[in-house]
């Protein structure tokens, strides 16, 4: 079994190096031919070459756009099973050990890992967790951590370009029709925390307020989905 891990990333020098080292260790203790591939969304800064540094393969897609980059690097991938990591998540070896499991037991099409941000925000730390219960309900994969079958993938035709965020709960909704889906949650995916450092509790209620009001068409729109594009990091 082949297993390619594809990891999109724009601009995203301050933390690519540690998000490849981890992900390199997790996969240590699994019996896969495995591939790591980098994404590089159009960076201005070292990602590239940190990639590369990193024995990654990189790919490059020139339109800024989480689901297109996402896309070209399942496009450039040979395995069986696609797992995209987003470039701010620290894996560990027992959450790629869960996911051995999963991929290997037959009974799964793909899922996703609740998740652990690491901030010390009450906020942020209560809406990881209503989101976690919603992931586990739903088997909605949040986009930091996305397993499936690659065949499974390119029959869907992978994650909707129409979208600039909210992508992995359409392509899940999608997945659910043609398989089960297991959100792993043992050992929760780490992720960095950042949008809620960056972001004011305005700016991100002023989102959900947008994407609630528009029926959900604010998100095919780059200029209201600011918080993954306007280049805070």
């Amino acid at each position: 079994m082949k297993v390619s891990v594809v990891v999109p990333a724009f601009n995203e020098e301050r933390l690519l190096a540690e998000t490849l080292a981890c992900i390199r260790s997790a996969m240590q203790p699994l019996d896969w031919d495995a591939e790591l591939i980098v994404c590089d969304n159009n960076s201005t800064d070292r990602t590239a070459e940190i990639a590369r540094a990193a024995g990654a393969r990189v790919v490059f897609e020139p339109v800024n756009q989480i689901a297109r980059a996402r896309n070209a690097g399942a496009a450039q991938a040979g395995g069986d099973w696609l797992v995209f990591v987003d470039a701010d998540c620290l894996p560990t070896k027992e959450l790629f050990v869960d996911l051995g499991e999963a991929i290997t037991d037959g009974r799964t099409i793909g899922g996703g890992s609740t998740v652990r941000m690491d901030v010390d925000d009450s906020f942020a730390r209560l809406a990881v967790w209503m989101w976690n219960c919603v992931s586990r309900a739903t088997g909605w994969a949040a986009g930091s951590f996305i397993y499936c079958k690659a065949a499974a993938f390119r029959e869907l035709g992978g994650f909707s370009e129409q979208l600039y965020a909210s992508e992995e709960i359409d392509f899940s909704r999608r997945l659910k029709r043609l398989g089960k889906m297991l959100i792993l949650h043992r050992h929760p995916l780490r992720t960095s925390g950042r949008k809620a450092r960056l972001y004011s509790w305005r700016e991100l209620s002023y989102f959900l307020f947008r994407m609630i009001v528009t029926g959900g068409s604010a998100l095919r729109r780059k200029e209201e989905c600011f918080a993954w594009y306007d280049g805070r990091r």
